[in-house]
């Protein structure tokens, strides 16, 4: 229903607004052997109590703001194409959340449908993981075999334009929906590259993009064997349980796990798959918060492994999830970490339907690994440190996209893989030492 052309819900609200705003201005009273008189207030309980007033009070004062300049802008604004209800709201909403972090947004339907469709595994796409930091939009990793990896896109080159727009002034989800598109159509991006101080302009065709989640396993020195676990899907567990089947058929001495450019995943994956290698139901992770004061998620029952000596690659690109597997092997020192500190991504983000089919996508609370380490903005520090230049990141990331599902290298030319490398070093010397037990 509409009155003038403003929504009757809008006007309601505006006439609840106006009778809730009023305050009252006598002071409480108190009868007292038959006399009645103000009541003796302390200064802290008369302040304790307008304040406590002037707090419910104020969401409506605000509210009544907030129509106000809805309304101005519905009349007066320039393009009326741009002023609609829904997209001055779905605005609000984006703006609202993303104050409050870069993690929390609003996801109108289309996107809440690509979260859904991204959680299994495949969606339409060019192939890129991305993040804002520090005012910009940056790529955290780039899908092997995907269009960005076959255009050169890499790990650290930040998007200044989509398709001619600036990314400045766009939103975290906006940026993926322009990216994201029909399978066969193209974007072009303007991408700037730190190591070379220089911006280049690509035209990518966009693809169904299938995000396999164990990759790369084979054996990469004697008996050491080696796997990648891309990101954290519904499949990951069972992907991991074929990939060891197959290492298994002949004795392993140290199994090597690379989670470097692992942008995270489900958390559910995430326990599920390192619980293939501690006991049943030690704590994996637990999550704290406002609303829930503190849920422990513990090692769920599966085939498990509690004694094959393990390496863990780590690097600043490995976040979420992967974070979250890495630590929790750490803190249970059943994997030695090698490479460099983690992203730090340890919020909980809860995806919540909303009933114009798109969805709010809110942070609710922090994880804590089960040494109670908080890991975000903090990231995951190695064992064993091993550093790599900018150019010797970017070198392993296009040496993973290059090899595709193949084992990798820890030399090629003048390529070198020195995180890899010492893995394999540190396995070799632990099957040496339980020898020399024995």
């Amino acid at each position: 229903m509409k009155v003038h052309g403003i929504p009757f819900f809008l006007i309601l609200i505006l006439l609840l607004l106006t009778g809730t705003t009023s305050r009252g201005a006598e002071n409480p009273v108190r009868k007292d052997s038959g006399t009645t008189s103000p009541a003796p207030l302390s200064s802290e309980s008369a302040t304790s109590r307008e304040r406590s007033k002037e707090d419910e009070d104020l969401p409506y004062k605000n509210l009544s703001v907030f129509m106000e300049s809805l309304m101005i802008l519905r009349s007066k604004y320039v393009d009326e194409e741009k002023i609609t209800y829904e997209n001055l709201l779905r605005a609000a909403m984006r703006g609202m959340l993303q104050e409050l972090d870069p993690f929390s947004t609003y996801e109108e339907p289309e996107a809440f449908q690509n979260t859904v469709e991204d959680s299994m595994g495949k969606f339409p796409g060019i192939g890129v993981v991305i993040t804002e930091r520090d005012d910009a939009l940056e790529i955290i990793s780039v899908m092997e075999e995907s269009p960005a990896a076959k255009a050169g896109l890499r790990s650290g080159d930040l998007i200044l334009e989509i398709d001619g727009k600036h990314t400045r002034m766009m939103y975290l989800d906006e940026c993926v929906k322009r990216m994201k598109g029909a399978v066969g159509t193209k974007v072009k991006l303007k991408v700037y590259r730190r190591s070379s101080d220089a911006t280049k302009d690509v035209e990518i065709e966009r693809a169904v993009i299938a995000v396999p989640s164990v990759k790369g396993a084979g054996l990469v020195s004697g008996r050491i064997g080696y796997l990648r676990i891309t990101q954290f899907t519904a499949t990951t567990a069972s992907d991991l349980d074929h990939a060891l089947s197959m290492l298994k058929k002949s004795p392993l001495h140290g199994l090597i796990i690379d989670l470097r450019n692992n942008p995270g995943g489900l958390l559910t994956a995430a326990i599920e798959t390192v619980s293939r290698f501690i006991e049943k139901g030690r704590p994996v992770v637990s999550i704290e918060g406002r609303a829930e004061k503190k849920v422990s998620h513990n090692a769920v029952g599966c085939p498990k492994d509690l004694e094959l000596p393990i390496a863990i690659l780590i690097n600043e690109n490995s976040a979420s999830a992967a974070e979250i597997f890495a630590a929790c092997m750490q803190d249970y020192k059943r994997a030695i970490l090698v490479g460099t500190r983690s992203f730090g991504k340890g919020s909980v983000q809860v995806i919540i339907p909303l009933s114009d089919g798109g969805a709010l996508r809110i942070t609710t609370a922090k994880y804590y690994t089960p040494g109670r380490r908080e890991i975000h903005e903090r990231g995951v520090d190695p064992d064993i440190a091993v550093h790599t230049s900018p150019a010797g990141t970017a070198a392993i990331a296009r040496h993973f996209s290059e090899r595709g599902d193949q084992v990798p290298l820890v030399r090629d030319g003048k390529y070198r893989d020195v995180q890899l490398e010492r893995a394999i070093e540190i396995l070799k010397g632990v099957h040496i030492f339980r020898q020399a037990e024995k």
